[in-house]
Formats: structure tokens, C-alpha cells, sequence
């Protein structure tokens, strides 16, 4: 399938100027309205650990109006809602098309905090917004040039993705309101790329966390006492961390050649202790495990089983978050999701996402879901002190997305669509 895009918008090759406002802000001082509206979306407290998704449901009731769509809310959890905008197609009975976003960011980090820093000034929440208003800046445009579309767009706005997503996407998923948008693809967030490509995010690690616990005999802090749990803390973290070093030296090698192709060890917390001089009853050490989907997630439990029993005795283990699908979109050209997604004028390069998003949950019900943020020559500051986006690839982003929407919209239908 080969996508054309109207003339006023057709994506530029890498070198040459954005089109259709993919410019940067007039040079007489004026400014982009699509960007005016990016800096009021970004100024709305949605940072954990208290967002306020009353204010960003404010703002999208008040663009469900501005672009005459239909807003649904739907709450999962208490207190945690999905919006649904949809732009009902011309043959409502085929497959929809999501598109989702989350709302939440995480918190930003104080200077103060972080010394090293210097007096850089904290913008931690710059990037995650981008996809809310590039979708309503792309559907504005198309929708006041009159364009119809064949399949059914849905635009899903989101909490609780950055922890987790399990009173978010993860119970939306499973509720009935969920089933009846009857989707067929789903398209969802992805990474910056510092080149020219824009990266695309086919599958995703399996986040685990988990906390190993060791139990050993406590005493007084001046004596050699034996079987301590701060031993077994010793191997435990040895066996991790040696682990994670030998993974590092795979992705440093060459062996594999992005981070989603190896497992990453992190360990995040350690608890333990009453008193300096007395040793302690039990002590526990918890990991950040990023797992590719070519590991054999069974044997690789096996694998952690046998570091507890080699570091001794009773000691055991549990998970605060242990996802165990390995679902992946296909890339291939016979895929008309992904044919319709890689013709378009875009140097594309396709990976596993190193951490994990919403996808994840699409794919794990059986939906095919591709991780796309436009934000090439773009650095990655994932959470960073001072993550910025420049102007003109955050307007080029509304030019993909002008092109992306209609092009997904008006896949052929498919074995079983009416």
C-alpha cells in the first residue's frame, strides 16, 4: 500500500524544509498556535505521585469540543479514568484504529536533590505529553479539510502508565468497554532517535521486579557470627550484578546491537538492619529486570531459583511485577498494519523497546500495537533533568501523524470484515 498525503502536508525528505506549520515559530515573534497549546498541556500537573487527571480530562473535554468528537469516560480504577475520543469512519463495521497516550509523567528532579546538576533547570515533563497534542493538532487539520476516513479512529487517553499501568490500560483492556471499540491495530508511544531515522518499537522486554529476601541469625555487631543474612545478601547480589555484567558485555560487543536485544539488571533497593552494632534477623535486595522476548522467561526463573538456593539457606523470592507476554508485531510486508505504517516518507528503524509502555497490554489480548514517537534528531533523555523537544520536530510530528492517521484508516479490509 503506498501512502500519498495531501500536498500541503507531504512529509519532507530529511534534508530538505517541513511543510503544511512544520516550520519553526514565525520570525516576526508569533507563535505556532499547535505550539501554544503544547505549552498549556504541559503546564498541567499530571506528575506522580498526585497527578491531576481532573485538569488533563478538562483539557480534553475542551478538545473533544473544538474538533466536534464524541468524548467517552470510562473509570477503571477509582479515581482513574480513560478518555475516548472517536472519529467515527464511513464503514464503522471494520476494525478501528487506537490511538493511545498516556497523560501522567514522572516526578521531576529538584537541583537541590541533585548537586551535580548544577543550576540546570528541571524539565523532566517536556516529552511525554507530545503524542496528546499532535494527535488533536493532526485530527484538527484533517478534519477541517473535510477528510473522511474508511475505518473507525479512536484516540484513548490514559492514567497510570508510568507505574505500571495496572489501574490504567492493564484493567481498561479487560473491561467491556474496551471490546467494543472492536480494534485492529494500535499505536502507541516509542522513543526519540538522535539521527536522522525515527525509531519503531515492534515488541518489548518483560519488566520483572522483584525483592530477594534472606533470613539469617542475628547477634552482636562485635562478634563473627555465622549464616548471616548480610552473607546471603553477598551472594545474592553478586550472582545479580555478575549477571548484568556479562549482559552489558554482549550489547557492548556486538553480539546484539540495541538494548532491547539484552537483559538488563538494575538493583533498585536494599533493606535491612535495626542498629549498628546489632546484626541483623533478614535483610532483602530488590532488581530491575528488563527481559527480551527471546528468552525463555521459564528457564530464566530457574536461573534466579538457583542463585537463592546457592546463597543459602531459606532464602526466597517474590515479584511486585512480573509480566510474562512475549507477544510481537510483525514488521513483515505481508502485515497491511505495518504496510501501511513503513511506506510512508520515513527512514525507519525497528526495535524492541528497551523498558516498557501501554503496547505491551494491546499485545498481550492479541492486538497487533507498533511504539512510535516522530522525534528524530532528538536525544535520548527518557526521564531526564532537562529533557527538551526543538520546535520543528515537534511541528513535523503533526505532519507524520497527518499522514500516519489516514493512511492506517484506510487499510483494505481483512479476512472477516464486512
Amino acid at each position: 500500500m503506498s501512502l500519498v498525503c495531501p500536498p500541503q502536508v507531504m512529509l519532507p525528505d530529511k534534508d530538505g524544509p517541513s511543510q503544511g506549520g512544520g516550520g519553526t515559530a514565525d520570525p516576526g515573534g508569533s507563535e505556532d498556535p499547535a505550539v501554544s497549546l503544547f505549552r498549556e498541556y504541559l503546564r498541567l500537573r499530571t506528575v506522580h505521585p498526585e497527578p491531576d487527571y481532573g485538569a488533563a480530562l478538562r483539557f480534553l473535554d475542551r478538545m473533544a469540543l473544538e474538533l466536534k468528537l464524541p468524548a467517552k469516560k470510562v473509570e477503571v480504577c477509582p479515581g482513574r479514568v480513560v478518555l475516548i475520543m472517536t472519529w467515527l469512519g464511513s464503514k464503522p463495521s471494520l476494525k478501528s484504529i487506537v490511538l493511545n497516550s498516556h497523560v501522567d509523567v514522572v516526578p521531576v528532579y529538584q537541583v537541590s536533590t541533585r548537586p551535580s546538576l548544577g543550576n540546570l533547570r528541571p524539565l523532566c515533563r517536556a516529552l511525554k505529553p507530545l503524542r496528546v497534542v499532535t494527535y488533536i493538532e493532526a485530527v484538527r487539520r484533517l478534519r477541517a479539510r473535510g477528510t473522511t476516513l474508511p475505518r473507525t479512529v479512536h484516540f484513548l487517553f490514559v492514567p497510570d502508565e508510568e507505574v505500571g499501568g495496572h489501574a490504567g490500560m492493564e484493567m481498561f483492556v479487560k473491561h467491556p468497554e474496551f471490546t467494543k471499540l472492536n480494534i485492529g491495530f494500535a499505536l502507541d508511544e516509542g522513543l526519540a532517535n538522535p539521527g536522522e531515522s525515527y525509531t519503531v518499537f515492534y515488541g518489548e522486554r518483560n519488566p520483572w521486579w522483584i525483592t530477594v529476601k534472606c533470613p539469617g541469625d542475628p547477634g552482636h555487631g562485635s562478634r563473627f557470627v555465622e549464616n548471616t543474612a548480610a552473607e546471603k545478601l553477598r551472594r545474592v547480589i553478586n550472582a545479580f550484578l555478575d549477571f548484568r555484567e556479562s549482559e552489558r558485555k554482549r550489547l557492548n560487543t556486538g553480539e546484539c546491537f540495541t538494548l532491547g536485544d539484552v537483559t538488563t539488571v538494575n538493583m533498585t533497593k536494599v533493606n535491612g538492619g535495626v542498629a549498628y552494632n546489632v546484626v541483623p534477623a533478614h535483610m532483602d535486595v530488590s532488581f530491575d529486570m528488563r527481559i527480551p522476548p527471546t528468552v525463555d522467561l521459564q528457564d530464566f526463573e530457574e536461573r534466579i531459583k538457583r542463585w537463592c538456593r546457592e546463597a543459602g539457606e531459606d532464602v526466597t523470592y517474590q515479584f511486585a511485577q512480573k509480566h510474562m507476554d512475549q507477544e510481537v508485531t510483525s514488521t513483515a510486508d505481508s502485515n497491511p498494519w505495518w504496510s501501511a505504517f513503513s511506506t510512508a516518507n520515513m527512514n525507519l528503524k525497528t526495535e524492541i523497546f528497551p523498558a516498557a509502555t501501554d503496547s505491551r497490554f494491546f499485545r498481550a489480548v492479541g492486538l497487533p500495537a507498533i511504539g512510535f514517537s516522530p522525534m528524530n534528531n532528538t536525544p535520548i533523555l527518557l526521564h531526564d533533568h532537562n529533557e527538551f523537544l526543538n520546535e520543528r520536530v515537534f511541528l513535523r510530528g503533526i505532519d507524520v501523524y497527518e499522514c500516519l492517521v489516514p493512511a492506517l484508516a484506510s487499510v483494505a479490509p481483512g479476512p472477516g470484515e464486512a
